[in-house]
């Protein structure tokens, strides 16, 4: 689908010296304009967004012609809500397929509603498919489907292709355009094809050996067929063992594949075993932070984490869990009622018994996002889960033995109660133990029920070590006759 016609091959004069003097001057002044760690200075956006302001088009766009598409993309991420359209009209042609293809959703989608259904369709046109895919998708039904008609027919039907497959899965990651050559050519005969075939995508790696069905045989990565005889067969060079992707399967799974064998591209096959298309490691780059982030952020109930995410939609997604922690707050205060006379007769429980349900709380978390992580790279799976629980139960055990000897001895010793000291050191080592299984057990257990682990578990596991906590150490205080002594 990638419309963009590929660049003459160089002849030797230009192998020998390709120093382009204007493109090394435009380089150095681009590199001006990042700091250290490649991101735009702020006195640089705050120039260009003043140029736009003032009406003088040519300085901002002289200025902001310099920098790689991604960076053009950060300009506008940077730059206020209200700001944007002003600087997308000022800017012009330069808000190109690939800077929207670099750009944040949120933020694409701002500046595609600016823009008419032709003109996101021939930005959508000069993409990949699965990056024109990306832009599409989001959009509400009436504009997408006016885009859709304003594309021409070969890449419609890639599109609507593509949109037919769930989201997030390999269907609408993958790019239609590769190169299959049929297992009987000769090296010879892939050259030719590779020179002379005008059609062919322009960015690849590898080529992938088909057989009569369609279906892959085997993957040859163009350095064997340039260091082949061309009268060499294509199935003598290439490489047998190879990773299929499932069109179907979910985005991460196929992540952890390509991390797992080290892949830098591989075919997806359709139901049949055919030959559909493929993922590249580019997308998968992507796709690993993105999935990374995902859990991190639902483990808190942050929603997307976006800052450009609309206000609106980060109150309601945080909000919602607040009110559920609310809830879960409230139930283990209730705990706490039922000591209410213990209390009482002792104040100083309430000053210590926050410190036992907190460290309960930060051990559960520390053992929940282990676990989580483990889940979603599939380093903890049904043959080693027994081993991991006992793994985590002698780390807490450990851990809350520590703190319960350090936390005993204090208070023994600050407020002189060693009866004290020895029921809240109980208590810490009782509740780091319901902590480290709490832990490994509940995403264990929603895992198995296909639930999201990195969803519900804090929840779960935040509420078990606040309502142990509570009952344990007020619960030692009342059985060790600590309250009738006060």
């Amino acid at each position: 689908m990638d419309k963009r016609e590929d660049s003459p091959p160089p002849n030797d004069e230009a192998i020998i010296d390709d120093r382009d003097p204007e493109r090394d001057s435009n380089m150095r002044e681009a590199a001006t304009e990042l700091d250290e760690d490649d991101r735009l200075k702020p006195e640089f956006v705050r120039d260009v967004i003043e140029l736009a302001e003032a009406g003088e088009s040519e300085a901002a766009r002289e200025r902001v012609g310099r920098l790689h598409p991604a960076d053009i993309a950060d300009l506008f991420e940077l730059a206020r809500a209200d700001e944007r359209p002003m600087l997308a009209a000022v800017l012009g042609d330069m808000l190109s397929a690939d800077v929207l293809a670099e750009m944040n959703d949120y933020v694409r989608e701002e500046l595609i509603d600016l823009l008419a259904p032709e003109q996101v369709a021939e930005l959508a046109s000069e993409l990949d498919t699965d990056d024109a895919v990306a832009i599409i998708e989001d959009m509400e039904a009436d504009d997408q489907q006016a885009v859709l008609e304003a594309m021409e027919p070969e890449d419609r039907a890639a599109i609507e292709d593509a949109l037919s497959f769930p989201e997030e899965s390999a269907g609408r990651l993958m790019q239609r355009d590769l190169v299959a050559v049929p297992e009987h050519a000769t090296v010879g005969d892939v050259i030719d094809r590779l020179r002379e075939d005008t059609d062919l995508t322009s960015d690849f790696w590898e080529i992938f050996v088909v057989d009569p069905m369609h279906k892959p045989v085997g993957t040859c990565q163009l350095s064997w067929i340039l260091r082949t005889p061309r009268d060499i067969a294509i199935s003598d060079v290439m490489k047998r063992e190879q990773t299929l992707i499932p069109i179907d399967m979910d985005q991460e799974e196929v992540a952890l594949r390509f991390q797992k064998y080290a892949l830098i591209s591989a075919a997806v096959i359709d139901k049949s075993g055919r030959l559909v298309g493929m993922i590249t490691v580019d997308d998968i780059v992507h796709i690993i932070q993105e999935e990374a982030g995902e859990d991190i952020l639902r483990l808190s109930g942050a929603g997307d984490g976006d800052i450009n995410e609309p206000i609106i939609m980060t109150i309601r997604t945080r909000l919602s869990w607040l009110v559920v922690n609310l809830g879960t707050a409230m139930l283990a205060a209730s705990v706490v009622g039922f000591f209410e006379g213990a209390i009482a007769k002792f104040a100083l429980l309430a000053v210590l018994m926050p410190i036992v349900s907190g460290m309960g709380g930060n051990a559960g978390t520390q053992t929940l996002a282990v676990t989580v992580r483990a889940i979603a790279t599939n380093q903890l799976t049904a043959s080693n889960t027994l081993r991991m629980i006992l793994r985590e139960f002698r780390i807490a055990a450990v851990n809350g033995l520590t703190l319960g000897i350090l936390i005993g001895t204090g208070t023994a010793l600050i407020f002189g109660n060693p009866l004290l000291g020895i029921v809240i050191a109980s208590a810490m080592l009782i509740n780091n133990l319901v902590a480290g299984l709490a832990g490994i057990l509940v995403p264990v257990t929603l895992d198995r029920f296909d639930v999201d682990p990195a969803v519900s578990s804090a929840v779960f596991v935040t509420t078990l070590t606040d309502i142990m906590g509570f009952f344990s150490f007020l619960g030692l205080a009342v059985l060790s006759g600590l309250t009738a002594m006060s």
